[in-house]
């Protein structure tokens, strides 16, 4: 491993050059996930730096996911997961959030929503449909005064056909705007009479679809339900 723990040199800041080689060599697979550094005098040695430089790169590593410190056994290549992605995607939707983003968020959603329930009536398993209909019955029984109830099941829904799909770059993709959804549709529920019904109709149009592997007829029912989300967004927040 000399080419990748060689000496880095002095003539920038040597934690960044550092972090920068270690995560090339784990970009390149030259590092797999779950391999074990060299311990901290031993990588000293090869960059032929000092432990405080070392150590501020390893921070900056483990702090962004690429590196696993592990009291009394040393350091290792993190295994990287989706949910790893999907939370820094959260986070920055979080700290976004306001009028524009809800816009630019339905304007993502018309842009792959519709694809994504083509494809899931493609794709859908037998346990697939089961969670789909359970949100529908759910919504269809919820309480209409559990305004945080009904939101967080349409949500589910739409998160259930995205899995459906069995496309896992689709679900990173799209979980992270779907858990804003629930914070988007209590701001049009608090404004808008009837709008659970509109929803549930295109929501069982859609269930339907996929039941029956018609994939653009699922597109279709996508498109209106988010031409309707355009609508009301214009009329109440633009």
């Amino acid at each position: 491993m000399d080419d990748i723990f060689g000496k880095v040199g002095t003539s920038q800041t040597l934690s960044q050059k550092i972090e920068r080689k270690i995560e090339e060599a784990i970009r390149n697979k030259r590092l797999i996930p779950g391999a074990k550094l060299p311990s901290e005098k031993e990588l000293c040695e090869s960059f032929a730096v000092s432990r405080t430089a070392l150590r501020e790169a390893l921070r900056r590593l483990s702090a962004r996911g690429l590196i696993e410190i592990k009291k009394g056994s040393g350091m290792y290549v993190s295994e990287i997961k989706i949910e790893d992605a999907i939370k820094s995607l959260n986070l920055y939707y979080d700290l976004k959030f306001d009028s524009n983003l809800i816009r630019q968020i339905i304007e993502v959603r018309r842009i792959f929503e519709p694809e994504i329930c083509k494809l899931a009536a493609v794709n859908r398993s037998d346990e697939d449909l089961l969670l789909l209909k359970s949100n529908i019955d759910e919504l269809e029984k919820c309480d209409p005064d559990n305004t945080q109830l009904e939101v967080d099941l349409i949500n589910r829904f739409h998160m259930n056909l995205a899995k459906a799909t069995s496309n896992p770059i689709v679900i990173i993709s799209l979980e992270p705007i779907y858990s804003l959804l629930p914070r988007m549709r209590n701001m049009i529920y608090a404004n808008v009479e009837g709008e659970k019904e509109y929803t549930l109709r295109l929501q069982k149009e859609i269930y339907e679809a996929v039941i029956k592997n018609d994939g653009d007829k699922a597109y279709k029912s996508s498109v209106e339900l988010l031409e309707r989300n355009m609508q009301i967004y214009d009329r109440y927040f633009k």
